[in-house]
């Protein structure tokens, strides 16, 4: 019998973010840091094995409803069929976000166990700036596996993050994408994690980023959950699909969050921000009982953004006790 994960705030967590390697075949500049970067061994990752068994006491013994499955990159790793197969066996909506450069190697995978949402990184659709900004040049790769995805039925949404000087005059040509294909095109304002060289001033607030766009065209707001972290809008009324932004830092979302993370190395963290991680694998492989750890790190998430910060002008990126984001999970 499951009981609800219930933080001091009174908000309840349906939705688990399960990074499974902090490997990748990209190096983003603001997922990576800007150092030499290690992945973390295999015997520090959570085996496909143990992957299951924690997920299994989230859904099962917590009614934990929807995991996304994130890294790194997920689909780099070995045994991903084997964990997706595990996971599918779980009564859970099954998620996976990826930079999507591998995705038609695991489509038939992904349909034979209802794995139907799929969020897709696009930061740009200049070949020249896509590879300043991944490292790599495989934007034709990604795009041909977006339209396949599309193609295929998959529910897709397209995440850019949106950045001052790097591609915020990108904008209008990706939210089209919203107008032409049955997408939600989401754009993501910068956010500060360790040492991705965040600056206040590389963020695009939303007013900015939905002032441009409606120079262009007379938006239609859409209606959002409690628990959605994208403000949606459409084109027009013969728009195929929607466009959003995720307004972390400009007009955060926390008071409706339902979310919890687990890194690749089994340690849950109940905010993105938050400094505080509660290390479910060393007790779950000793055989201990991790309930008690998992309602005592919900229970303890802060009131907004991990306690560290509240508004963007009190970001001090220097002083955030965080790991950077590919570490976290995306």
């Amino acid at each position: 019998m499951s009981t609800n994960l219930i933080d001091s705030f009174g908000r309840k967590h349906t939705y688990l973010r399960l990074s499974i390697t902090d490997s990748c075949n990209f190096r983003c500049l603001y997922c990576m840091p800007d150092e030499p970067f290690s992945s973390s061994s295999s015997s520090k990752l959570m085996s496909s094995d143990e992957i299951f068994g924690i997920s299994k006491i989230f859904t099962e013994q917590f009614g934990i409803s929807k995991i996304r499955i994130t890294g790194g990159e997920p689909l780099v790793r070995h045994d991903f069929a084997e964990i997706i197969e595990k996971l599918a066996t779980l009564q859970v909506s099954l998620g996976v976000t990826t930079n999507g450069v591998l995705l038609d190697k695991y489509f038939s995978l992904l349909q034979q166990n209802q794995v139907q949402l799929l969020n897709i990184s696009i930061d740009s659709l200049d070949s020249e700036r896509f590879k300043q900004i991944t490292k790599r040049d495989l934007l034709p790769q990604v795009w041909n596996n977006i339209m396949q995805s599309i193609s295929l039925g998959f529910k897709v949404k397209l995440n850019a993050v949106i950045m001052k000087g790097v591609n915020d005059d990108e904008l209008l040509s990706l939210a089209m994408l919203s107008h032409n294909y049955p997408i939600e095109m989401r754009f993501i304002e910068f956010m500060p994690f360790y040492g991705n060289s965040w600056e206040k001033g590389k963020v695009m607030p939303i007013n900015e980023m939905l002032q441009v766009i409606e120079r262009e065209y007379s938006c239609i707001k859409l209606h959002d959950d409690k628990h959605d972290t994208s403000r949606k809008y459409k084109l027009s009324e013969d728009s195929k699909g929607c466009f959003g932004f995720i307004t972390t830092m400009s007009n955060a979302f926390c008071g409706g969050c339902n979310r919890i993370r687990l890194t690749s190395d089994g340690k849950m963290k109940n905010c993105l921000f938050g400094a505080e991680e509660f290390d479910l694998l060393s007790l779950y492989r000793a055989g201990e009982d991790i309930g008690n750890l998992i309602k005592e790190g919900v229970w303890r998430k802060h009131k907004e953004k991990g306690g560290q910060f509240t508004e963007m002008n009190t970001v001090d990126n220097s002083k955030i006790i965080n790991r950077s984001m590919i570490k976290i999970g995306g």
